[in-house]
């Protein structure tokens, strides 16, 4: 596991800095910045504040998450599955929180709406070519591994 710092702004006063749960938890909590609770009606989405920004650092991307519980048990998630944070973005973050149940949901001013993992990634240089290495799975799409 690697720790490092990541500068966090507030961009509203009553923001809450992202936590982890426990000592070994790889998402850190990412809070709701809203006056008021939130009704989300079935189906629905809603973008939510969570009245911070941060300084990614470079070579490093925030992953954002669903939490588990909400997930589970209230059926809300981030409306894009994954949203990626690139490291020179410096507005506020928001999370687009997507009512997947088929009764109303509130979310609560300060609740914990998702999750963020900060991770490394290869950035690619793209090169064209006419042929590609062959593999054993070769153009076998969607359901075709462990067939061999």
């Amino acid at each position: 596991m690697l720790k490092g710092p990541i500068r966090i702004k507030k961009v509203r006063e009553q923001a809450v800095i992202p936590t982890y749960g426990t000592e070994y938890s790889a998402g850190a909590d990412i809070y709701s910045c809203i006056p008021e609770p939130i009704h989300l009606a079935p189906g629905k989405t809603v973008l939510i504040p969570t009245g911070i920004a941060m300084e990614i650092p470079t070579g490093y991307v925030g992953l954002v998450y669903a939490r588990s519980s909400l997930a589970v048990k209230r059926g809300l998630a981030p409306a894009n599955k994954v949203s990626v944070i690139d490291s020179d973005y410096r507005g506020e973050l928001m999370v687009p929180i997507l009512n997947h149940s088929d009764t109303e949901q509130v979310i609560e001013p300060a609740e914990r709406i998702a999750q963020m993992i900060f991770t490394p990634y290869y950035m690619a240089c793209f090169e064209e070519t006419d042929t590609l290495e062959n593999t054993n799975r070769g153009a076998g799409g969607f359901g075709s591994t462990g067939k061999f």
